[in-house]
């Protein structure tokens, strides 16, 4: 569900991850932004009958791991609608990565359990010969399986992945309306996506805090057109923690608000007092 492949982009908010000790350098990047402990929380709430009500939580957390025998970071994502929302739409939500700490994809899970339906989303990273190579897989909640691999001509990102490199884009030198273009992956296809800075906010968290946060919008081309999926408030200081997440889903909208931050990487100066 693009809501949920976006709360992610959560918490969900930006990035890139994982590689094998083989994997190209062109599909490196520098991490800035986190380092391994780092755990976020929020607050989930949803447009009903044009009154936001609480609908669940979500947690994000990065910790120093092991992928096939190479040093990697594990990112996962956990999304928990609760009873009124189970009311609406049930939603029960599971993301995991892995990444090098040169912040090449290695490795992307997605369980969701989104209404009546089930499915498992998996995505492989290799980079032989300095190519990326994927194999994608989506199960559904019949038992049945659809698998396929291709090489892209460019590298690639999940949902996660992009979440993590993101947010150590330089974003101090973005102009109003910078554009970055990447091709996002799940368990069965390659689509076009962006991201654009649409400018700056101050924004007051569920923790009680105000930031000042730069916006940004994200978008997917779809059949019809490119559709906006969300726009994300992240902190305007060098962590560039996702502060508050609108989005717009299909049947309805939402919105995210940070309720804790801890092990953050640098100090954060984006607070407003």
């Amino acid at each position: 569900m693009k809501h949920l492949r976006l709360f992610l982009f959560t918490a969900a908010l930006l990035g890139m991850a994982c590689a094998a000790g083989t994997a190209s350098a062109q599909c490196t990047f520098k991490n800035t932004a986190f380092k391994p402990g780092e755990f976020l929380s929020y607050n989930l709430y949803f447009n009903w009958k044009f009154v936001w009500v609480k609908v669940g939580t979500a947690s994000m957390y990065v910790v120093q791991s092991k992928y096939n025998g190479q040093s990697a970071y594990r990112a996962s994502l956990t999304t928990r609608g609760n009873s009124k929302m189970d009311k609406i739409f049930v939603m029960r939500d599971t993301l995991l990565c892995y990444s090098s700490l040169n912040m090449e994809p290695l490795y992307y899970r997605k369980g969701a359990l989104e209404g009546k339906r089930y499915t498992v989303d998996e995505v492989w990273y290799k980079y032989p010969g300095g190519k990326c190579s994927i194999t994608q897989s989506r199960l559904h909640k019949d038992g049945s399986r659809k698998s396929r691999s291709l090489t892209p001509d460019q590298c690639v990102f999940d949902m996660m992945n992009i979440f993590l490199r993101a947010r150590s884009f330089d974003l101090d030198s973005w102009k109003k309306g910078h554009v970055v273009d990447f091709p996002i992956v799940d368990g069965n296809s390659v689509n076009p996506a962006k991201i654009k800075l649409l400018g700056t906010k101050t924004v007051k968290a569920d923790n009680g805090v105000k930031y000042r946060c730069l916006e940004l919008s994200y978008t997917e081309k779809e059949k019809d057109g490119w559709r906006e999926i969300a726009r994300f408030f992240v902190s305007d200081d060098s962590n560039h923690v996702p502060i508050r997440l609108d989005m717009f889903l299909k049947f309805g909208s939402a919105k995210a608000f940070l309720t804790s931050m801890r092990g953050v990487k640098n100090p954060i100066k984006s607070q407003v007092k």
